[in-house]
């Protein structure tokens, strides 16, 4: 099968239920998606609500509280949002290949095994019986149990160790404060998964909601291998269906939806948005700009990003005024009049979502 990066995008959209109808609630975009990153916990919980019917930023959240969604370290050092029935065979699968990334951090701040496990125990201690206690309220228990200093990055290395080590997991937020709670009080248990069943398991949520992609381009979202994610594909098999873009190998689901009928559509995207953060090679979305500098690395990669017809077209910030939420666009290139009806909808989108006025600024 042939495609060209215009199908590639589409479908890219169309999987992503960002142009097909959204599903019913933001805990069934984590759990189709697999895992969503993040790090910008407002951010993300955007993302999430756009590829909804309609869910707003309360609605996000209160599935959050419910612990229908969890944030934890998974797949790289990074925050996602996976679903409670599927983090323990996530962090199995991919918590050692972080652990190993973290080896060289974690021996600089002199964290070894044995400290781990001390304060571990002391962090599920502290948690039992439903308590969901704060980062700094944690280092104060880690303190009272001898563990060594507990600030800064070595009280930041102890969490993300409980995360990768399956003893903590999000808590409900305490008004703008995070909280951790232990996730035996938080996820269910279920059958362990082999490691290929964990595999296979992956790697049909990846290509099903992120095809057509490469090889490398999983690689670089799971954090696994390149031979892990080989293993995959071949496990896969005729679940997946192979595609050539420039001569390049690229999978989706063998099953994926027919392309919905092209029709002009605008994004406002946050940052580490799955429609991009998930490739390695982001080019197909940068082929209006001839250029994807906005999301390749460095500071740049914190922009929030507008696309239209699945396009990287400029980026855009908001502000909160008295009565409304201030949209700031940053065009980089000329937008036709239809376009520019489309991103209006978009920001209206948002408004919902945050339950307010927004008004636009930036926009021809």
């Amino acid at each position: 099968m042939t495609d060209s990066q215009t199908d590639v995008v589409r479908r890219r959209l169309a999987n992503q239920y960002l142009t097909t109808r959204g599903l019913a609630k933001a805990s069934d975009v984590v759990r189709a998606l697999g895992a969503v990153q993040a790090q910008d916990y407002s951010g993300a919980k955007w993302a999430l609500a756009q590829r909804t019917r309609g869910a707003t930023d309360a609605d996000v959240e209160r599935e959050l509280t419910d612990g229908r969604i969890l944030r934890t370290h998974v797949l790289r050092p990074t925050w996602h949002f996976v679903a409670p029935e599927d983090i323990r065979w996530m962090l199995a699968l991919t918590a050692p290949r972080v652990n190993a990334f973290m080896a060289y951090y974690n021996r600089k701040l002199e964290l070894t095994p044995a400290v781990f496990r001390r304060s571990n125990a002391a962090i599920a201690k502290a948690l039992q019986g439903g308590a969901h206690l704060m980062r700094k309220e944690l280092g104060a228990v880690l303190g009272r149990a001898k563990i060594g200093r507990v600030s800064g990055q070595r009280l930041g290395h102890l969490m993300m160790q409980a995360e990768l080590d399956a003893v903590v997991c999000s808590g409900a937020m305490r008004g703008k404060q995070f909280t951790y709670a232990l996730l035996d009080e938080r996820a269910p248990h279920a059958p362990a998964f082999q490691r290929d069943e964990a595999l296979l398991e992956l790697t049909r949520r990846y290509f099903g909601a992120r095809g057509p992609a490469s090889a490398h381009d999983f690689a670089w979202w799971s954090g696994l291998t390149i031979g892990d994610v080989k293993r995959g594909i071949q496990i896969a098999g005729r679940e997946l269906a192979p595609i050539e873009i420039d001569q390049k190998k690229l999978w989706l689901s063998a099953n994926a939806r027919p392309l919905p009928k092209a029709k002009p559509t605008a994004h406002l995207l946050p940052n580490y948005d799955e429609y991009f953060i998930g490739f390695k090679d982001r080019s197909a979305f940068g082929q209006r700009l001839r250029s994807v500098k906005a999301v390749t690395g460095g500071n740049a990669l914190m922009a929030h990003v507008v696309v239209i017809d699945g396009q990287l077209v400029g980026g855009w910030k908001r502000a909160v005024e008295k009565r409304s939420v201030v949209l700031v666009l940053d065009l980089l290139t000329r937008t036709t009049p239809v376009e520019r009806r489309t991103i209006a909808a978009a920001a209206k989108r948002l408004g919902a979502f945050l339950g307010s006025d927004v008004e636009v600024r930036g926009l021809p």
